[in-house]
């Protein structure tokens, strides 16, 4: 049950000198969680959280002095805190950032930033009235190769885009499940009441636990939600993309427990100032766009984002990797771009430097709101299995009653929002 005053609002944390280091809690310290504590590792671990008691263990060796949680709302309440990272599962990512800003805690959260349309309104507008500083875990922004993407197709290189391609080979986990794994007892380790956070409670089974709850909808967002913020991101970037106006989907069928085995996602966008309208298409399960148009004859790499310009098609490695025009593979001939962007110190040293009062991050729920809304929206045509009208100022699905209750998602009793 949650405390009294959960949602009660404090001032930000005063901003620390650059040379000072952050007292820093960990939402949240295996898989992505691991990673994100190294990348931050130089500042002052002050807390770790994490449901999993074995998880804790490995980590007290190298962070003993930091103060160990099982549950991270009381890690929220761990005085002389500046900062959290949240890595934890999807479907606790907004209770846990929204209760950090509302605690005057900066926050860095991990991709897709909440679970449910709702809850990317209610974290942006929460990130937007308050002072603390946000960044949202898509880290390979920051990236050359993603700046590269950017820089070229804004100076024009490639001519005018109108079309981007995304796919990726995810999900590794199961999906398209009809039924619950059978009932299995709780690993002493783990606190599965806590693991369950929000969600509607069921049995525990050792099919979630800690990688395959991506293909349960209770707790994941699929590999659209997995996948997409990154590999969208570049679009977003480069082309200034706002909210799409449809989106329309196909897949294997979804299930009431379980996204598809594959899925292809169309969402369409509007012109912005004196660009043109943009239509990107989604891809994962192993489908990928055909070689008309693609443009090569092999096999695509396994991931990837391609632009379709009117002089060029600009292919977009994942995560950050040099960008290829095609179909000149090495990119040798290539006018050079007009428009610079600012170098980043990488996306973990943004954030920290933006919550000592120095510098901007370029990911903050503002933006990483916008990713994780449009990938949330394709899940939402898929579940709703049909094309969907988005209003994105309002925040509304226009027509198709059926979709929206897609929008939002059921709490236990003492977690809702």
């Amino acid at each position: 049950m949650l405390s009294v005053g959960f949602w009660s609002e404090s001032p930000a944390r005063a901003s620390r000198s650059p040379n000072q280091k952050l007292n820093l809690g960990i939402v949240g310290v295996a898989n992505r969680g691991e990673t994100n504590l190294i990348g931050v590792h130089h500042e002052t671990i002050s807390a770790l959280c994490d449901v999993d008691e074995d998880y804790l263990e490995q980590r007290k060796a190298r962070y003993p002095g930091a103060k160990r949680f099982r549950d991270f709302r009381e890690l929220l309440d761990f005085p002389h805190l500046d900062g959290v990272m949240i890595s934890s599962p999807d479907h606790t990512h907004a209770h846990a950032a929204l209760m950090a800003i509302q605690r005057g805690l900066h926050v860095y959260c991990e991709k897709p930033l909440a679970h449910s349309i709702s809850e990317v309104r209610r974290l942006a507008r929460a990130a937007k009235k308050s002072p603390v500083i946000t960044q949202t875990g898509v880290q390979h922004h920051t990236t050359p190769g993603y700046r590269r993407v950017a820089e070229l197709i804004r100076s024009g290189v490639i001519g005018e885009v109108r079309e981007v391609h995304s796919w990726t080979s995810r999900p590794y986990w199961p999906q398209a499940i009809t039924q619950r794994p059978a009932a299995e007892a709780i690993p002493p380790q783990l606190d599965w009441d806590l693991w369950l956070g929000p969600a509607p409670a069921r049995p525990y089974a050792s099919g979630y636990h800690p990688t395959n709850w991506r293909g349960f909808w209770d707790f994941g967002t699929g590999a659209l939600g997995d996948r997409g913020p990154h590999q969208l991101d570049p679009a977003f970037y480069a082309l200034e993309l706002t909210s799409p106006e449809r989106i329309e989907a196909e897949s294997s069928g979804v299930t009431e427990e379980s996204p598809p085995e594959w899925s292809i996602v169309r969402f369409a966008f509007p012109a912005r100032g004196n660009r043109p309208a943009v239509r990107v298409t989604w891809y994962d399960g192993g489908k990928q766009p055909s070689r008309e148009i693609t443009g090569v004859k092999q096999r695509l790499p396994d991931n990837g984002t391609l632009f379709i310009g009117s002089l060029a098609r600009l292919f977009a490695p994942e995560l950050g990797g040099n960008p290829i025009v095609i179909p000149n593979q090495s990119g040798a001939e290539l006018p050079p771009a007009t428009v610079q962007l600012p170098v980043s110190k990488g996306h973990y040293q943004e954030w920290l430097d933006a919550c000592k009062g120095e510098g901007t991050v370029q990911c903050d729920f503002q933006y990483g709101a916008l990713l994780t809304e449009t990938c949330l929206l394709g899940n939402v045509a898929l579940r709703a299995g049909k094309a969907i009208q988005w209003n994105g100022e309002s925040g509304e699905i226009v027509g198709n009653p059926e979709a929206r209750p897609y929008l939002t998602r059921p709490y236990r009793q003492g977690w809702e929002l």
